[in-house]
């Protein structure tokens, strides 16, 4: 299969309010997940969560590097090591992701759908694995 975008970034196909609205769609399903908000410090306000995952993806996918600026390098491992994440947060992680996905590809030009969604899959499947300490 070609690669559909050429030369763009996903930033570039997306732009960042396609990454605002992932983000919100997922942590609209983590708000009410009781395996994964008990993880997160500041509970169901999750306002400063979605500011750093948002801020993260945009740069992540080659958008400005305002997170890098504000939080120096991601480090994830060593940003989410003092949380227990086993089998079944990574996979109650990975349902929210999907669905947030599922909810705001439509936002995307249909052109570039399939590889926006493969793009992200991918990349979500293999972070949520490696995020992995038990």
């Amino acid at each position: 299969m070609s690669d559909i975008s050429g030369d763009k970034s996903l930033y570039e196909i997306a732009g960042p309010d396609f990454f605002v609205h992932l983000v919100d769609a997922f942590y609209d399903g983590i708000e009410t997940d009781q395996v994964l908000l008990p993880l997160y410090p500041e509970g169901s306000v999750t306002t400063g969560a979605r500011q750093r995952l948002a801020l993260f993806l945009i740069q992540y996918w080659g958008g400005p590097d305002t997170y890098m600026q504000e939080r120096g390098h991601p480090r994830l491992r060593m940003r989410h090591a003092p949380f227990v994440i086993g089998a079944s947060e990574r996979d109650h992680w990975l349902m929210h992701m999907a669905a947030a996905i599922e909810q705001t590809i439509t936002e995307i030009d249909e052109t570039y759908r399939e590889h926006v969604t493969t793009e992200l899959a991918h990349y979500m499947v293999n972070t949520a694995e490696a995020m992995r300490n038990v």
